[in-house]
């Protein structure tokens, strides 16, 4: 009777030295999302509101941390190498496909797990509202007449912003000094003080000093207008061919759990189809343009092939 009672003790001992916890339901914390640019420019301000209404739905706080430099790399890096349990999330950027064909990053997009595309914004050439030309033509014809005083900036070397001004100036003839900044808010800030003659950024990120009279936009390299700027032509309708655009994304470093990912891309999906997201987008001047995990990587996929061949034309790929 002893020796049973004994034995059911230590089993019982036992039993309680391996019994493993419930683990807890996911998420029980906050869960991070990495933004590779600045604060307030247009990635940033497209990654708060749609975090911000996630969160209802994903029954957690969801904190935007900017993690900036090296081109985005440092931003995309830190997705990429984050534990994959599903409390880091990340926005990836066209600047992905662009750093890897100048030899930057040791990584392609195929080291992350894309879960969905949000936005595609065309560029647009931004100048101060006191500037003597009024159109595309006006500022390359201006710059043909002052050749080395025109001054673009873009949100780093090598950057979409980069190599949209790049494109535009290789279609037109003419040589501008192009100026990286770390994000495009420093470089519309730039531009809105004198420190250079025009910014070539989305119209999302000069939106704010346009309404304001400080910057004017002299067109954008899209198939159409932008709605919130309508009486601002195209590129194609001043005679300048270039159509050219960033696109913005949500990735998660390889390995997250399946049920974990499941719920972040239903979150962040209900958020995108709100509407109070939408409308945000809309005066935000944000082009939404979504696409699900499957087809943003088929546009991965070929997007990369399209950039490597435009850097090249460039001249800014590795040789």
């Amino acid at each position: 009777m002893k020796l049973n009672s004994m034995l059911v003790g230590v089993a019982a001992l036992v039993a309680g030295a391996f019994s493993v916890p419930a683990l807890a339901a996911y998420p029980d914390k906050p869960v991070t999302v990495i933004c590779p640019w600045t604060a307030g420019g247009g990635t940033d301000v497209l990654l708060r509101a749609l975090s911000k209404a996630a969160e209802k739905h994903l029954g957690q706080t969801i904190n935007v941390v900017n993690q900036t430099g090296g081109a985005g790399a440092i931003g995309h890096n830190a997705i990429r190498a984050a534990r994959p349990d599903g409390y880091t999330v990340g926005m990836i950027t066209f600047e992905l496909n662009s750093l890897p064909p100048q030899g930057l990053v040791p990584f392609t997009w195929k080291d992350f797990d894309p879960l969905m595309r949000l936005n595609a914004d065309p560029a647009a050439l931004s100048v101060r509202a006191d500037a003597p030309y009024s159109t595309v033509r006006g500022f390359m014809d201006y710059a043909k007449a002052n050749p080395g005083e025109i001054t673009i900036g873009n949100s780093a070397s090598g950057s979409v912003w980069h190599i949209a001004a790049g494109l535009a100036a290789e279609k037109t003839g003419v040589k501008v000094k192009h100026v990286p900044f770390d994000g495009a808010q420093p470089a519309v800030t730039a531009l809105v003080g004198g420190h250079i003659k025009a910014v070539a950024v989305s119209v999302a990120e000069v939106r704010s000093q346009a309404q304001a009279g400080n910057i004017k936009i002299l067109g954008v390299m899209s198939h159409e207008r932008d709605k919130q700027f309508p009486n601002v032509p195209t590129f194609k309708e001043q005679g300048v061919d270039v159509q050219f655009f960033t696109w913005r994304g949500l990735a998660l470093p390889k390995g997250v759990p399946a049920a974990n990912k499941a719920k972040i891309v239903d979150a962040y999906k209900k958020a995108f189809d709100s509407k109070e997201f939408q409308e945000f987008a809309a005066k935000a001047s944000l082009n939404l343009a979504y696409q699900n995990a499957a087809d943003f990587t088929k546009f991965l996929d070929q997007n990369y092939k399209d950039v490597e061949a435009v850097m090249k034309s460039l001249g800014l790929a590795k040789k």
